[in-house]
């Protein structure tokens, strides 16, 4: 599938789900890594994911139309267009598009960090530290009594 022909099909799904034309430009951007497509707000053109053509099929990439058709025809009128607004909500139900997309499964495991957690113990009183990121030792000491603090080392992640 190419512009040319995802231009036809956003057109043609503006006209029957909508009524209204589409008077802009839509094309696949292959820069677009998370999000299944956006609607620029200046120049009023619909950038789809070509990934979600070839990994969930062409039922998920006409949601997804749908969805940053409704974001368009909303802005065009200068009703409420964004995530959060009534307007976007009803017009969603409506149309019957989907709110998010499905997460791309190729994505997915390069999105999740590891966690990791260190872990400081006050060698007086025995409290327990456990920090996001390595502490100077010798900047710090215990909250509770000012004893010095030792490391004990990594938390599994999280």
């Amino acid at each position: 599938m190419d512009d040319l022909s995802i231009q036809q099909l956003v057109e043609s799904i503006s006209l029957n789900s909508f009524g209204k034309p589409f008077r802009h430009k839509a094309s696949f951007n292959s820069r677009l890594k998370t999000t299944g497509g956006r609607f620029m707000l200046a120049s009023h053109n619909i950038e789809l994911n070509f990934k979600y053509l070839h990994e969930h099929g062409l039922e998920e990439l006409k949601g997804i139309i749908k969805h940053e058709l409704c974001h368009y025809h909303l802005y065009v009128e200068g009703k409420g267009y964004k995530h959060r607004d009534r307007d976007f909500k009803e017009l969603i139900t409506q149309v019957s598009a989907p709110r998010y997309c499905t997460p791309l499964p190729s994505e997915r495991k390069q999105n999740r960090r590891v966690k990791k957690r260190q872990i400081y113990q006050c060698t007086q009183c025995q409290q327990r530290y456990v920090r996001k990121i390595k502490i100077n030792l010798s900047r710090y000491s215990c909250g509770i009594c000012k004893g010095k603090l030792k490391y004990i080392g990594e938390l599994a992640p999280v």
